[in-house]
């Protein structure tokens, strides 16, 4: 398996292989691979010649500082994984902070067309400008046919589909369904910084979002919510930071129901100083 740190490098090997014809899959990780990565690295696979897995811990992406210094970094093992999918169709591409951002640390900003505005972008200022600039930049450098992302993070995938076509980068991007614990919990890198009664508590979200699908249509949103919120409040160990129910569209919280439009449930909880997300869909 190549491992490469420098995008003069990657980009070099990747041409080398375009100029055969062969088709480049991309999945951007900041590493610490659980199943989840190796699902949408094996779609990855299955639908391109080669498949290039960034690893890449990005610092403009993090509105909270001890989150970026705490993010588990475990890049042998990410390696070791992933030889267990494929030893000569996945390229490594693990660049330093140098070698993607040079002397300056600081992320382009972006118009999402609003979708930034909401839900995590509440919550983490900055967060989706930081997201924008790195996938972009691996965009320019892997230029990659086709590239794929988890709907755990549903939002952040609706803003990779606006960013592509607001920029018309010539790359098909590719949602994968929510890859979970035995348990129910959203599979996550940050998962394993869980102690242990925090394991516990956590599948407790799934449960809610469960509970949530299945009162759609029957309850109002506003009674959903009302429900969800009286739960975490009387959770001894998770503290809801947000539950909405939005329209996969435009991502704005819910007026109304109609046939017409599909919804989702987002919410984000914190098991002590870790915070969870996760989502579902309704209809």
């Amino acid at each position: 398996m190549k491992l490469f740190a420098k995008k003069s490098e990657i980009t070099a090997a990747l041409n080398h292989l375009k100029n055969k014809q062969l088709s480049v899959g991309l999945v951007p990780t900041m590493g610490a691979l659980h199943q989840g990565h190796l699902a949408l690295v094996q779609k990855a696979l299955n639908e391109n010649d080669v498949v290039v897995v960034s690893i890449f811990v990005n610092p403009t992406q993090f509105d909270n500082k001890d989150d970026l210094t705490n993010y588990p970094r475990t890049l042998d093992s990410d390696i070791a994984l992933l030889k267990t999918l494929s030893e000569d169709k996945i390229v490594v591409y693990a660049p330093t902070i140098q070698d993607i951002y040079q002397n300056d640390i600081v992320a382009q900003n972006f118009d999402f067309d609003g979708l930034e505005l909401e839900m995590e972008g509440k919550f983490r200022t900055g967060h989706f400008d930081g997201v924008g600039t790195i996938v972009k930049r691996l965009f320019d450098i892997i230029k990659p046919d086709r590239a794929y992302f988890g709907e755990k993070d549903y939002q952040q995938l609706a803003i990779i589909k606006k960013l592509v076509e607001k920029h018309h980068i010539p790359v098909t991007i590719i949602g994968c369904p929510i890859y979970r614990e035995a348990s129910g919990l959203a599979m996550s890198s940050r998962n394993t910084l869980l102690e242990q009664d925090y394991q516990n508590a956590a599948p407790f979200i799934y449960k809610t979002l469960l509970e949530a699908k299945n009162e759609f249509g029957t309850k109002s949103a506003d009674k959903i919510i009302e429900g969800v919120e009286k739960a975490f409040a009387n959770h001894d160990l998770l503290k809801l930071e947000y539950f909405t129910i939005a329209d996969i569209e435009t991502l704005k919280p819910i007026t109304k129901t109609t046939n017409k439009k599909t919804y989702r449930a987002f919410i984000a909880v914190y098991a002590g100083d870790i915070r969870l997300i996760d989502n579902i869909a309704l209809n």
